[in-house]
């Protein structure tokens, strides 16, 4: 049977709603390049991986579809991607291609887990509505500047991500506004 993963470092662990997954989060994951340097439109800087980024191990669960295709689109309606953008933001790989130099040892890893397939959000870095890598003295300044709902939200994000994804900016948003990892999922 074709087995299908899919990897998580941020919401999607902790806040799955739809995802059709079969196995609850696995702590052993690939390592992947992935930092805070996404700010959503409700004022959250979420996780996307980026090649400037130093690895962490990230989490994964099987999914249910043995089908790419399938798991794919589970994958894309979740994160709330356009059917149109499908292809650049859902990240796939499949035995045998090459893989991202964001995932380091994708293929190895996935032959340990005997899976075929693994499955990845690919969202780019975005700050002030355009795709481009913040620094980490922006986003510090940025986080620090938010106030009220947007804040909180913020907040929650950077403490529910994970433990394990223990990021650069993530140290120094712990050590400059004490948000510290609940491991809450």
């Amino acid at each position: 049977m074709v087995q299908i993963a899919c990897l998580g470092w941020g919401s999607l662990v902790w806040d799955q709603r739809d995802l059709p997954i079969r196995s609850g989060w696995l702590e052993d994951g690939p390592l992947v390049a992935v930092d805070f340097l996404r700010q959503s439109k409700d004022g959250r800087m979420t996780l996307v991986l980026d090649g400037s980024a130093v690895s962490v191990r990230s989490l994964w669960a099987k999914m249910i579809a043995t089908d790419l295709t399938q798991a794919r689109e589970g994958l894309r309606i979740r994160e709330g991607v356009p059917v149109s953008a499908a292809g650049k933001h859902i990240g796939s790989w499949t035995l045998g291609e090459q893989f991202p130099s964001t995932i380091t040892d994708l293929e190895a890893w996935a032959q340990s887990q005997n899976l075929q397939h693994v499955i990845w959000t690919a969202l780019p870095a975005k700050f002030g509505g355009i795709e481009t890598t913040p620094s980490a003295d922006v986003v510090l300044d940025y986080l620090h500047k938010l106030t009220g709902p947007a804040r909180d939200e913020a907040e929650r994000y950077v403490r529910r991500a994970p433990r394990q994804i223990e990021t650069q900016l993530r140290q120094r948003i712990d050590s400059e506004l004490n948000w510290t990892a609940t491991d809450a999922w």
